[in-house]
């Protein structure tokens, strides 16, 4: 059952409507975003602010794929929050078993951070060691001594993913190395890259640092758009066969975050070069526009039970879009919750979601919360919404057989 609220609004030139639903919706279609005015060569792409989450481009964003050593994102995401929980202390040593020595050190011929087999090395020097050599090494070091194994740390990344709402990507090591088990699609890596931007920004430093050295070994950050002087702060490289050069990685100007996912490229040169340029026109061919104040009411829910009726919905924190400069492309808001919600209602309870949709495409979801708490109602009360929901579905029985 679909409400339409009396209300319409506009957003700078674009028209929005704001739909209530008290039925789940099905998903909107997430079409890739083309614009004739400019194109990439990535098989994979997608481009995002990391304030509010719009998706400014969009390209095969949800087909599955090989991330390479961007799945490292995840490997450090698991221990930062291992860090964050108190689990392990950034001074902890683990030990560089011959496993991590053999299948990630010198011996592997493969990016590693050259720490010596059977060395004691600190959570926080593996993290740069990962983070800025892109060792494998350093990953495989940091799953055993978190989890016992690689393969037990890998079902701690999957697990881990599903709690950050990331329902797709699934992952069978540490470091990334080609394995069917192992893919995510550029959205997912996307979210994971804001979540960590948002989430850890006494570690995000480290994306961003140019160098780093052990074992007397020197390396450079492999992100080549840290030289480029475009806000280039950090993420992540990756290359396999398969999957050709990717990159995810994060930009700011004037105050902008834009957050990149590439992948399938056939050089490293055209990685830096296609990536630089996806960055550099988002920033020039976007705008933010404001679209509701902290705490300001979104929409309300109907409830089931309750002292009131209805409860007001509220995000937990201003709402902005971008939109390309000087559009008139027509914005659609809409409030999507399944109910009526049962009472009591607690405040700041998620209920819903509202979906902003920009044309035929999603470009903005952001969680809606109770404003206030409703205690559950009378005995009458709940007999009468008992009694109206009783009605509402004969009525959908009765359509339904039409």
């Amino acid at each position: 059952m679909i409400w339409c609220l009396p209300m319409w609004r506009r957003f700078g030139a674009a028209l929005a409507a704001l739909v209530l639903s008290s039925a789940l919706a099905p998903s909107f279609a997430q079409t890739p975003k083309k614009d004739d005015s400019f194109q990439i060569s990535a098989t994979r792409v997608i481009l995002i602010d990391a304030d509010s989450g719009t998706v400014l481009y969009e390209k095969a964003a949800d087909e599955l794929m090989e991330p390479s050593s961007m799945a490292k994102l995840m490997t450090v995401e698991v221990v930062f929050n291992a860090l964050r929980q108190g689990r392990v202390k950034p001074d902890d040593e683990f030990i560089i078993s011959e496993n991590a020595w053999r299948r990630g050190g010198a011996p592997s011929h493969g990016s590693t951070m050259y720490a010596a087999i059977h060395s004691r090395v600190k959570v926080i020097d593996l993290l740069q060691g990962a983070i800025i050599q892109s060792g494998n090494d350093a990953c495989i070091a940091l799953a055993e001594g978190l989890a016992g194994s690689e393969l037990a740390f890998a079902d701690m990344m999957t697990k881990r993913a599903r709690e950050l709402g990331l329902t797709q990507s699934t992952f069978a090591n540490s470091n990334g190395l080609p394995d069917p088990r192992t893919r995510v699609t550029a959205r997912e890596l996307a979210k994971l890259a804001q979540h960590i931007i948002r989430t850890y920004p006494d570690y995000y430093r480290f994306f961003g640092e140019r160098e780093f050295t052990w074992n007397k070994i020197r390396q450079f950050n492999r992100n080549p758009l840290l030289a480029l002087n475009i806000g280039a702060d950090g993420m992540k490289t990756g290359f396999t066969k398969e999957a050709g050069y990717g990159l995810a990685a994060s930009a700011t100007q004037n105050g902008l975050r834009l957050i990149a996912v590439t992948n399938g490229f056939r050089t490293a040169k055209e990685r830096a070069d296609e990536t630089k340029k996806l960055l550099e026109w988002g920033f020039k061919g976007f705008e933010s526009r404001f679209l509701f104040a902290e705490g300001q009411i979104i929409g309300d829910a109907k409830l089931f039970g309750g002292a009131r009726g209805h409860v007001p919905l509220v995000a937990g924190a201003p709402v902005r879009l971008l939109v390309p400069r000087n559009a008139t492309d027509r914005i659609l808001a809409r409030v999507v919750y399944t109910g009526p919600v049962p009472a009591p209602v607690e405040k700041d309870q998620r209920i819903g979601m509202l979906k902003v949709l920009r044309g035929n495409n999603v470009v903005l979801e952001v969680p809606l919360r109770a404003r206030d708490t409703v205690a559950r109602g009378s005995l009458t009360q709940r007999a009468i919404d008992a009694a109206s929901e009783l009605v509402i579905g004969l009525l959908r029985a009765g359509v339904q057989k039409l």
